[in-house]
């Protein structure tokens, strides 16, 4: 497809029709790399055609043979490793480092979608009345589809299509325009591994593409991760047109930081957390609540220390810390609210708004910005920024954070640093929030547990993955059976049958 990212429907790639083109850019150099396809309404439709004539044969496909293409895969994708992470570089600018520890998550999901045959399981109960057996069973709901966003383009598919796809379904991918090579790619890899045309079909594009996922009734379930008022729209339209839907919305995490905290160990897991990836990921660090100003004030003199040599470049480079934004616009966007703290009242400490990096000056690059003395009235405070800007709040006492935090309309992720049990145990058991880390700033579940907030962090009632993204891409129907017998005779029953009688 040279310069050109396409489609990828029934197993064959799939130029770009039409003159609907999107650029795409290596945020490091600000240049124009290649170009994206964006779907049509027919084109999309095309690729819901597709899964669904797959579904049939797929969903009579054994566990066990599913399974066994995703220990393929994960062969496949470990062989082919430095080739998606130069992806994931080249379209979202994150560094090498970090961008192999995303292909590792992505891997992790992988991995746990090859235990199918444990996973649907059902459960079997013998004689619950005269003769009578009952079991539930888990089946497959047939076409599903994932819209995913430009910052994770390896993992968050993977927290989607694999467990969907392994559990019986079929599934059309819409990735972000902005990162669309790594899906292309690993579909590919997908198909080499044995999984069967049409079984998975990626499909590029914007707003029309999302709405046709959205409102053709073969799709039976959406999975969406992105900002909170898209996620918002999705649940709406996609529950209004009878679809399961899971929408992952948008973040706006604080660490609380104890007094009796280890602050140097502290501190460096807040700089990963709030500069790591440019800030560009929902379980970031933007907010740290300093308990006390003497708190506070150590935190800050710390965090200062590094900031001064924390290494911003191109992810190329192996030894930098941070890289590139993703796009000039998000640049110009993250740049306005440094704006806003300062307009606003915030002490800017550090800014970083004016770096440049040589032989890069056109790339999309701004230096971490830390504030102090932010408060909840700000617009730095509430609003999610997605960059590398962390703000300090101070508070007086553990309650004060806790209720802080709960007041906020986000509830992703938080953390506590303390070596005090008693605070720890009181902050997990209070706090309004759907993942918690005690020492760990980034408490994002492992591939066999489940991801997802609270409040308006998701709509929807089941978390991605894990456990819950099986129940999610299955129904559940239970069966009640008994067999003639000879022995047994009898009339007419007219009261609701118990397994007591």
């Amino acid at each position: 497809m040279g310069n050109i990212v396409g489609h990828f429907i029934n197993g064959q790639n799939v130029s770009g029709a039409g003159n609907r083109m999107q650029d795409v850019y290596n945020p490091a150099t600000g240049e124009v790399t290649r170009q994206v396809a964006l779907a049509s309404k027919e084109r999309v439709e095309e690729a819901i055609r597709a899964a669904e004539a797959a579904f049939p044969a797929w969903r009579n496909t054994s566990p066990a043979k599913r399974a066994q293409v995703f220990f393929k895969l994960k062969y496949l994708i470990e062989q082919h490793a430095e080739k998606i992470v130069g992806m994931i570089i080249d379209e979202h600018g994150k560094v090498y480092h970090d961008a192999m520890g995303e292909l590792t998550r992505a891997i992790e999901n992988v991995e746990f979608a090859c235990g199918a045959p444990e996973l649907l399981k059902g459960e079997h109960s013998k004689n619950v009345g005269t003769s009578i057996d009952s079991w539930s069973e888990f089946q497959p709901l047939g076409v599903t589809a994932g819209i995913t966003p430009f910052n994770f383009p390896a993992m968050v598919p993977f927290w989607m299509w694999p467990l969907s796809v392994v559990v019986g379904n079929t599934f059309v991918l819409k990735p972000s325009e902005r990162t669309p090579s790594a899906s292309i790619f690993m579909a590919q890899l997908a198909l080499e591994a044995g999984l069967p045309p049409g079984v998975l079909n990626v499909v590029n594009g914007d707003k029309e593409a999302v709405d046709t996922l959205l409102m053709d009734p073969r799709v039976q379930a959406v999975s969406f991760v992105g900002s909170t008022p898209v996620a918002e729209y999705i649940y709406a339209t996609g529950t209004a047109n009878g679809k399961r839907v899971q929408a992952l919305g948008g973040a706006k995490n604080h660490a609380v930081v104890m007094p009796d905290a280890d602050l140097d160990n502290a501190v460096s897991a807040l700089m990963g957390a709030a500069y790591g990836s440019c800030g560009e990921r929902c379980m970031a660090i933007p907010l740290v609540v300093a308990v006390g100003d003497e708190t506070g004030d150590a935190v800050v003199a710390r965090l200062k220390r590094q900031l001064e040599v924390m290494k911003i470049g191109p992810g190329v480079d192996n030894s930098n810390d941070m890289g590139p934004l993703v796009t000039k616009e998000h640049l110009a966007k993250v740049r306005r609210y440094v704006d806003f703290g300062v307009a606003e009242g915030a002490e800017l400490l550090v800014d970083g708004r004016n770096i440049v990096i040589p032989e890069h000056e056109k790339g999309f690059f701004l230096g971490g910005c830390l504030f102090d003395k932010v408060t909840s009235e700000m617009t730095i405070y509430r609003d999610e920024i997605f960059g590398p800007v962390l703000g300090v709040v101070r508070v007086n006492s553990l309650q004060e954070a806790i209720d802080l935090i709960n007041r906020h309309e986000y509830g992703n992720g938080t953390c506590i640093f303390t070596r005090d049990g008693e605070s720890a145990r009181y902050f997990t058991d209070t706090i309004k929030v759907g993942m918690v880390g005690v020492n760990v700033p980034l408490p994002v579940p492992v591939a066999y547990h489940s991801f997802g907030g609270w409040k308006r962090s998701l709509f929807g009632d089941l978390y991605a993955y894990g456990p819950d993204g099986v129940r999610f891409y299955t129904r559940r129907k239970t069966i009640t059976q008994r067999w003639p017998s000879s022995s047994l005779r009898e009339g007419a029953v007219f009261s609701f049958p118990s397994g007591v009688e």
